[in-house]
């Protein structure tokens, strides 16, 4: 198994090397103004050219806007993630909604008894177990629209950690304040 990212990019993330069109519009030329009303052939017509004014420079950290299709996540993509975080983050919450309802129980019904801190941890445990499934369902689906990836998602976790690190390195590269 090879842990090399494929060459292709995901559908929804936008290229880095994509130029904007060309919109250069052709002015037409400066217009000559004449000094003297009469068009005799044998006298000089006086003509001044207006200098064009000078266009402001285009700042090289401008950033570009993506269009909304542009960045979009294909429907296959975001069903996919959606049905992993589902499972994944949906299983430890109702588990840790559960822990609530069942030390209730334990606690009412005099079977043992044991500090609220432990309730409170073990709550707190399927929590934080949760924000991991979602995290991890996102990472985990495969971005590639054709590709319905495997049932753990290990190798697409590795490749898409691996482009969101890259995503990260870009961003600290080009803005060195942080």
């Amino acid at each position: 198994m090879s842990s090399e990212r494929p060459p292709a990019r995901p559908a929804f993330e936008p290229k880095k090397n994509r130029k904007k069109p060309n919109k250069a519009t052709s002015k037409p030329p400066a217009k000559a103004t004449s000094d003297s009303k009469s068009t005799k052939p044998d006298q000089k017509v006086k003509a001044t050219v207006k200098s064009p004014q000078p266009q402001p420079q285009k700042n090289k950290d401008t950033k570009r806007r993506y269009t909304r299709e542009e960045t979009a996540i294909p429907e296959k993509v975001s069903q996919r993630m959606l049905s992993r975080m589902v499972l994944l983050a949906g299983i430890p919450l109702m588990m840790g909604l559960g822990s609530f309802v069942g030390s209730y129980f334990v606690i009412t019904q005099d079977l043992f008894l044991f500090p609220h801190a432990i309730v409170v941890m073990i709550s707190m445990g399927f929590f934080g177990l949760s924000v991991v499934g979602l995290s991890y369902g996102v990472l985990s689906a495969s971005w590639d629209e054709e590709v319905s990836g495997s049932i753990l998602g290990w190798q697409e976790f590795k490749v898409n950690l691996g482009r969101m690190q890259d995503g990260w390195k870009a961003a600290r590269q080009k803005n060195p304040k942080n």
